[in-house]
């Protein structure tokens, strides 16, 4: 497994990070061969949040493993709070540190490496975060910090305030259908869909700031609409990536991951699987080296133009 500077080198993490919503569902036994086959392939990188599984899956993930001192020094473990289920967004200090102490207890440590504002909050009070931010850091608690789904002001916003504990990462939905942030960049000055930049630049910002772009849900397609891969709906961009994976000798599953590890922005991808068969097939992509000519290939055949 490749790893990746994130952050600028703040953290040296695995390429390919094993997403935990759903490891409520799993028992001690089997998140335990999900948590040890990723580690054997190479990812060190853990990623959270306080409402997965409310609370569960942070709860069998340190179970499951038997958290101690020797096996967290091994890992990369990400947090992310602020959302109420079905309620609202609070990124008020008193949630933050609330649901940080939560998250700790739950996973049976004393620090995450990596805590995430899980999605924007417009009623943020900025100069509250960085209360929060402080706090967390200066204890101990939190070693860095970033965001989901923000765009480039809104991230400004909250730097003005953060001061050294500025956003390092951004985790945004991204893959081979879900390509907004690129599409933008491809058709500027164009008046066709694809020139519509809904994000802000935000790929681009990322990359001037040395924030690590994290993808989630990369082999979804809509918003959970379901997985495009091996799916009837997408005949040509399943038959593409079929093509490429039987010369590659490895599985779609590797080949729809390898081409976001593709770009040269060194996005993070967030993977959810939770079979121990399907994470070492993912992690295959971390040896492959799609060309130029393969990775614009897979875009047009997912629906795309070029101007």
């Amino acid at each position: 497994m490749k790893n990746i500077k994130i952050g600028n080198g703040k953290i040296d993490g695995s390429e390919i990070s094993l997403g935990c919503m759903r490891m409520a569902a799993l028992s001690k036994e089997e998140a335990e061969k999900v948590i040890r086959v990723s580690l054997e392939e190479g990812i060190n990188f853990f990623d959270h949040a306080d409402i997965y599984g409310g609370g569960k899956s942070e709860e069998i993930f340190a179970d499951a493993i038997q958290m101690n001192s020797d096996i967290r020094e091994k890992m990369i473990i990400q947090t992310k709070c602020g959302i109420v289920p079905g309620k609202m967004f609070d990124f008020s200090k008193e949630h933050i540190l609330a649901s940080v102490e939560g998250s700790l207890k739950r996973l049976k440590t004393d620090y995450v490496d990596t805590l995430l504002l899980h999605r924007p909050d417009t009623l943020m009070e900025p100069e509250e975060v960085a209360e929060a931010f402080t706090q967390l850091h200066d204890s101990g608690k939190v070693k860095y910090f970033g965001v989901s789904n923000q765009n480039p002001m809104q991230i400004e916003l909250l730097n003005k305030y953060l001061g050294e504990n500025n956003i390092i990462i951004n985790q945004l939905q991204f893959g081979v259908m879900h390509t907004g942030m690129i599409d933008s960049g491809i058709n500027v000055n164009m008046k066709v869909d694809g020139s519509v930049d809904r994000d802000g630049s935000i790929l681009e910002y990322c990359r001037l700031k040395d924030i690590t772009i994290q993808a989630w849900s990369p082999y979804q397609y809509g918003f959970f609409e379901g997985v495009f891969l091996n799916n009837d709906k997408f005949p040509k961009v399943n038959k593409k990536i079929d093509e490429i994976a039987e010369k590659k000798g490895v599985t779609n599953t590797a080949i729809a991951t390898a081409w976001i590890l593709r770009h040269p922005a060194k996005i993070q991808t967030i993977v959810g699987s939770m079979s121990p068969k399907r994470i070492r097939e993912i992690c295959a992509a971390s040896k492959v080296e799609l060309s130029r000519e393969e990775w614009y290939s897979i875009y047009l055949a997912a629906g795309n133009k070029l101007p």
